[in-house]
Protein backbone atom coordinates (compact mmCIF):
# COMPACT_ATOMS: atom_id res chain seq x y z
CA UNK A 1 0.00 0.00 0.00
CA UNK A 2 1.56 2.84 -0.86
CA UNK A 3 1.70 5.95 2.33
CA UNK A 4 -1.21 7.80 1.09
CA UNK A 5 -3.53 5.26 1.54
CA UNK A 6 -2.01 4.48 4.93
CA UNK A 7 -2.52 7.79 6.07
CA UNK A 8 -6.01 7.54 4.20
CA UNK A 9 -6.62 4.18 5.75
CA UNK A 10 -5.52 5.20 9.23
CA UNK A 11 -7.91 8.18 10.25
CA UNK A 12 -11.12 6.14 9.11
CA UNK A 13 -9.75 3.47 11.07
CA UNK A 14 -9.73 6.16 13.72
CA UNK A 15 -12.85 7.44 12.95
CA UNK A 16 -14.32 3.85 13.21
CA UNK A 17 -12.50 3.33 16.73
CA UNK A 18 -14.11 6.35 18.11
CA UNK A 19 -17.37 5.44 16.72
CA UNK A 20 -16.74 2.05 18.95
CA UNK A 21 -15.34 3.18 22.08
CA UNK A 22 -12.52 0.77 21.88
CA UNK A 23 -10.77 2.30 24.59
CA UNK A 24 -12.40 5.37 26.91
CA UNK A 25 -9.00 7.55 25.65
CA UNK A 26 -10.00 7.10 21.98
CA UNK A 27 -13.69 7.72 22.98
CA UNK A 28 -13.05 10.74 24.81
CA UNK A 29 -9.82 11.58 23.29
CA UNK A 30 -8.79 15.02 21.43
CA UNK A 31 -8.89 14.89 18.14
CA UNK A 32 -5.60 17.32 17.67
CA UNK A 33 -3.92 14.33 19.72
CA UNK A 34 -5.47 11.63 18.40
CA UNK A 35 -5.22 12.27 14.18
CA UNK A 36 -0.80 13.30 15.08
CA UNK A 37 -1.09 9.83 16.43
CA UNK A 38 -2.17 8.14 14.11
CA UNK A 39 -0.79 9.39 10.92
CA UNK A 40 2.51 9.36 12.38
CA UNK A 41 2.46 5.55 13.60
CA UNK A 42 0.57 4.59 10.47
CA UNK A 43 4.02 4.90 8.68
CA UNK A 44 5.86 3.64 11.57
CA UNK A 45 5.82 -0.35 10.46
CA UNK A 46 7.69 0.74 6.70
CA UNK A 47 10.85 1.86 9.06
CA UNK A 48 12.11 -0.99 7.94
CA UNK A 49 12.02 0.01 3.85
CA UNK A 50 15.13 2.53 3.68
CA UNK A 51 12.80 4.21 0.95
CA UNK A 52 9.72 4.59 2.67
CA UNK A 53 8.66 7.95 3.79
CA UNK A 54 10.19 7.42 7.30
CA UNK A 55 12.96 5.49 6.02
CA UNK A 56 14.34 8.21 4.29
CA UNK A 57 14.27 10.72 7.40
CA UNK A 58 15.77 8.26 9.66
CA UNK A 59 18.25 6.29 7.65
CA UNK A 60 20.36 5.66 10.49
CA UNK A 61 17.46 3.42 11.84
CA UNK A 62 15.84 2.03 8.58
CA UNK A 63 19.14 0.56 7.15
CA UNK A 64 19.99 -1.43 9.96
CA UNK A 65 16.38 -2.83 10.50
CA UNK A 66 16.24 -3.43 7.14
CA UNK A 67 19.32 -5.28 6.90
CA UNK A 68 18.34 -7.11 10.17
CA UNK A 69 15.22 -8.30 9.80
CA UNK A 70 14.02 -6.82 5.98
CA UNK A 71 11.26 -5.09 4.54
CA UNK A 72 7.66 -6.28 6.18
CA UNK A 73 9.60 -8.55 8.82
CA UNK A 74 9.68 -7.79 12.62
CA UNK A 75 7.58 -4.45 12.14
CA UNK A 76 4.95 -6.24 10.29
CA UNK A 77 4.50 -9.25 12.91
CA UNK A 78 2.11 -10.37 15.87
CA UNK A 79 5.72 -9.38 17.88
CA UNK A 80 5.40 -5.89 17.01
CA UNK A 81 0.87 -6.09 17.63
CA UNK A 82 1.99 -7.44 20.76
CA UNK A 83 3.67 -4.25 21.83
CA UNK A 84 1.30 -2.12 20.68
CA UNK A 85 -1.52 -3.39 22.36
CA UNK A 86 0.25 -3.87 25.87
CA UNK A 87 0.65 0.33 25.42
CA UNK A 88 -3.12 -0.58 26.02
CA UNK A 89 -3.17 -1.60 29.07
CA UNK A 90 -0.37 0.94 30.28
CA UNK A 91 -1.11 3.34 32.70
CA UNK A 92 0.68 6.60 31.59
CA UNK A 93 1.82 9.07 34.59
CA UNK A 94 -0.48 12.37 34.38
CA UNK A 95 2.83 14.09 34.26
CA UNK A 96 3.96 12.80 30.93
CA UNK A 97 3.85 15.34 28.43
CA UNK A 98 2.62 12.78 25.80
CA UNK A 99 -1.14 12.13 26.38
CA UNK A 100 -2.69 9.04 26.82
CA UNK A 101 -5.24 9.59 23.87
CA UNK A 102 -1.87 10.07 21.66
CA UNK A 103 -0.51 6.84 22.38
CA UNK A 104 -3.66 4.75 22.17
CA UNK A 105 -4.33 6.47 18.54
CA UNK A 106 -0.73 5.32 17.64
CA UNK A 107 -1.54 2.00 18.18
CA UNK A 108 -4.61 2.47 16.47
CA UNK A 109 -2.59 3.73 13.56
CA UNK A 110 -0.30 0.76 13.56
CA UNK A 111 -2.87 -1.70 13.24
CA UNK A 112 -4.05 0.09 10.44
CA UNK A 113 -1.13 -0.10 8.56
CA UNK A 114 -1.26 -3.68 9.51
CA UNK A 115 -4.77 -4.47 8.50
CA UNK A 116 -3.68 -2.37 5.13
CA UNK A 117 -0.59 -4.17 4.10
CA UNK A 118 -2.75 -7.65 4.18
CA UNK A 119 -4.91 -6.26 1.70
CA UNK A 120 -2.13 -6.73 -0.71
CA UNK A 121 -0.73 -9.79 -2.89
CA UNK A 122 2.87 -9.56 -0.89
CA UNK A 123 0.71 -9.76 2.75
CA UNK A 124 2.16 -9.58 5.88
CA UNK A 125 4.61 -12.41 8.17
CA UNK A 126 2.39 -12.09 11.04
CA UNK A 127 4.01 -15.29 12.39
CA UNK A 128 7.42 -13.78 11.96
CA UNK A 129 10.35 -15.12 11.98
CA UNK A 130 8.52 -17.70 10.21
CA UNK A 131 8.19 -17.14 6.11
CA UNK A 132 4.60 -17.49 6.16
CA UNK A 133 2.70 -14.57 4.91
CA UNK A 134 -1.38 -13.71 5.43
CA UNK A 135 -3.30 -11.69 3.20
CA UNK A 136 -6.47 -10.77 1.60
CA UNK A 137 -5.41 -9.64 -1.64
CA UNK A 138 -7.93 -6.64 -2.61
CA UNK A 139 -5.54 -4.13 -3.58
CA UNK A 140 -4.05 -5.53 -6.92
CA UNK A 141 -3.14 -3.93 -10.00
CA UNK A 142 -3.37 -0.54 -12.00
CA UNK A 143 -6.67 1.12 -10.13
CA UNK A 144 -5.14 0.23 -6.89
CA UNK A 145 -4.86 4.44 -5.82
CA UNK A 146 -8.24 4.29 -6.49
CA UNK A 147 -8.80 1.09 -4.20
CA UNK A 148 -7.01 2.21 -1.44
CA UNK A 149 -9.14 5.38 -1.62
CA UNK A 150 -12.35 3.67 -1.73
CA UNK A 151 -12.09 1.74 1.40
CA UNK A 152 -10.93 4.30 2.94
CA UNK A 153 -13.85 6.28 2.41
CA UNK A 154 -16.15 3.06 3.25
CA UNK A 155 -14.53 2.22 6.36
CA UNK A 156 -15.55 5.89 7.12
CA UNK A 157 -18.98 5.58 5.66
CA UNK A 158 -19.41 2.25 8.38
CA UNK A 159 -18.33 4.39 11.24
CA UNK A 160 -20.84 6.83 10.30
CA UNK A 161 -23.60 4.73 9.70
CA UNK A 162 -23.24 2.28 12.88
CA UNK A 163 -25.67 3.01 15.69
CA UNK A 164 -24.61 4.47 18.24
CA UNK A 165 -25.11 1.82 21.04
CA UNK A 166 -22.62 -0.23 20.25
CA UNK A 167 -20.17 -1.12 22.83
CA UNK A 168 -17.19 -2.66 21.59
CA UNK A 169 -14.63 -1.53 24.40
CA UNK A 170 -11.41 -3.71 24.16
CA UNK A 171 -11.10 -2.22 28.10
CA UNK A 172 -13.72 -4.25 29.06
CA UNK A 173 -12.17 -7.50 27.75
CA UNK A 174 -8.50 -6.55 28.79
CA UNK A 175 -9.86 -6.10 32.38
CA UNK A 176 -11.33 -9.19 32.51
CA UNK A 177 -7.99 -11.08 31.82
CA UNK A 178 -6.78 -10.37 34.88
CA UNK A 179 -3.67 -8.33 33.61
CA UNK A 180 -1.32 -6.30 36.04
CA UNK A 181 -1.24 -2.84 34.31
CA UNK A 182 1.59 -1.31 33.38
CA UNK A 183 2.74 1.11 35.83
CA UNK A 184 5.70 3.80 34.43
CA UNK A 185 6.35 6.02 37.24
CA UNK A 186 6.47 3.04 39.83
CA UNK A 187 9.06 1.14 37.89
CA UNK A 188 12.43 0.68 39.14
CA UNK A 189 14.46 3.44 37.15
CA UNK A 190 17.38 4.22 39.91
CA UNK A 191 17.98 -0.14 39.92
CA UNK A 192 18.02 -0.69 36.05
CA UNK A 193 20.22 2.67 36.06
CA UNK A 194 22.96 0.93 38.33
CA UNK A 195 22.99 -1.65 35.93
CA UNK A 196 24.50 -0.10 32.95
CA UNK A 197 27.24 1.90 35.38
Amino acid sequence: MTAEGHLLFSVASLVLAHQLEITPEIAQGDWLHMLPGVLLASLLPDIDHPSSTLGRLFRFISIPIARLCGHRGFTHSLLALLVGVTLFQTEIPSNWPIPTDFVHAMVIGYISHLIADMLTPAGIPLLWPLRIRFCIPILRGKERKKAERFIAVLVVVIAIILPQHINFSFARYFDSLQFNKIQFDKLPIDKLQNLYK
